[in-house]
């Protein structure tokens, strides 16, 4: 809306006059659309909740994965007197995998090894590192001396004729994750059905089970 305005210049007698131009601004309605409101609402809420998601899904501590890559036989002894025992040399390798994005130390891999229910015994390695997206690999030499498995023996020896033997093992690693001063405790545990050839020294067949917790023992 336009509107002019008349104001006099100068004493009452003169007749020059000025006008003034003025703009009226119209009134707007500044009411949103409410449904318009609402969809930006939802649009940013989706938005934000899956980049919650997203975040915790990649900074969420992993439990390290745990994998025997290699066990050779390096010797075996059979004692036939006194009574029947044997001697046993092996070398197990294991792969611990951390698909975290925090580093981790660990205490060292503790491996146990049976034969047909019949525990032979257990040894512990050194501690390791391991960084984010990383893997290291850990020999454990195990040495079993005069190890009676009698009535087994008999089918260990059978075993061994074959060219394949069968072992029980069990590895678990106990260590903590974090970065700077954040850390939290993980464990996590392997257990496997190992078939290892006694001609090539290689692994024939393997079956695992994989455990882990976050700030819990096992």
């Amino acid at each position: 809306m336009f509107k002019f305005l008349k104001k006099p210049m100068g004493n009452s007698n003169s007749k020059s006059s000025f006008y003034t131009y003025l703009l009226r601004k119209p009134r707007h309605d500044h009411n949103q659309n409410p449904v318009a409101y609402l969809r930006r609402w939802h649009v940013t809420c989706t938005v934000g909740f899956l980049l919650f998601l997203t975040t915790t899904y990649v900074l969420w501590p992993s439990d390290p994965a745990l994998k025997i890559v290699g066990l050779k036989l390096k010797r075996i002894k059979v004692h036939p007197l006194p009574h029947i025992t044997v001697d046993i040399s092996m070398l197990l390798t294991v792969r611990v995998h951390n698909a975290g994005v925090y580093s981790l130390d660990f205490g060292g891999v503790d491996v146990a090894v049976s034969y047909r229910g019949k525990r032979l015994g257990h040894v512990i390695s050194e501690h390791g590192h391991v960084s984010a997206r990383g893997s290291s690999y850990v020999d454990a030499d195990v040495e079993f001396a005069g190890i009676a498995v009698v009535p087994e023996m008999m089918l260990f020896l059978e075993d061994l004729a074959k060219g394949a033997i069968p072992f029980f093992t069990v590895s678990q690693v106990n260590g903590q994750m974090g970065l700077a001063f954040f850390h939290f405790p993980i464990q996590a545990k392997l257990s496997c059905e190992v078939l290892v050839s006694t001609v090539n020294q290689t692994i024939i067949h393997q079956h695992c089970l994989h455990e882990g917790h976050i700030g819990k023992k096992l």
